[in-house]
């Protein structure tokens, strides 16, 4: 495997880990090495000591090693497929973003550089849960196709992105994150003036 490229995970999947975007054992990234192979972290990957180790290289035809890799494994192998722009992915947890998820139809940033960016980012709702990792490989590469954001705010699970560039992957997250806690907050600015107006 190309060590920089595999170096460049590392640094990112602790930054993630960091910001709360990936918990101990959860959360995936990968990176395209060329077409048909990618390399992504194995299951089970503590992201906030990952190592050389951690990541695998797996091939289009599935072999042995696929039982090594991540769930998301196949997710990923289908955004490669389908979407050519793809270079690099991270499924991730931020906790602002994936609460505000819940309650509403789409994220509407009120700061400038959330607005810039993303304008709406609809919500993606799975529906069922019991059945969503069946359905999770195919329903997310076509929502991919359908929507030009490179972004996937999936309600009460979490975000897909991708993007050629990875500290540019990362920046779109982060700025998601912070147009979300800024929403939160305000809201409860709103409602803490609401329920004690100032005389």
């Amino acid at each position: 495997m190309k060590k920089d490229l595999i170096e460049e995970l590392i640094d990112v999947s602790l930054s993630m880990f960091r910001k709360n975007f990936f918990g101990i054992y959860h959360g995936s990234i990968s990176a395209k090495i060329e077409e048909d192979i990618f390399i992504i972290n194995k299951a089970n990957t503590i992201f906030d000591e990952t190592e050389s180790d951690d990541f695998i290289k797996l091939y289009a035809k599935r072999d042995y090693r696929w039982k090594q890799a991540s769930i998301d494994a196949e997710i990923h192998a289908n955004i490669y497929k389908y979407i050519s722009s793809a270079k690099y992915i991270t499924y991730s947890m931020p906790p602002y973003t994936t609460s505000y998820s819940l309650d509403i139809p789409s994220i509407v940033p009120k700061d400038y550089f959330g607005y810039k960016i993303f304008g709406e980012l609809p919500i993606y709702d799975p529906k069922n849960f019991d059945t969503w990792y069946e359905r999770a490989s195919s329903e997310i590469y076509q929502y991919f196709k359908e929507y030009p954001q490179k972004v996937m705010v999936i309600k009460g699970y979490g975000v897909y992105s991708y993007h050629r560039d990875l500290r540019e992957l990362l920046k779109y997250l982060a700025i998601l994150e912070n147009s979300c806690k800024m929403l939160h907050f305000s809201q409860e600015h709103n409602l803490s003036r609401k329920n004690f107006p100032l005389s």
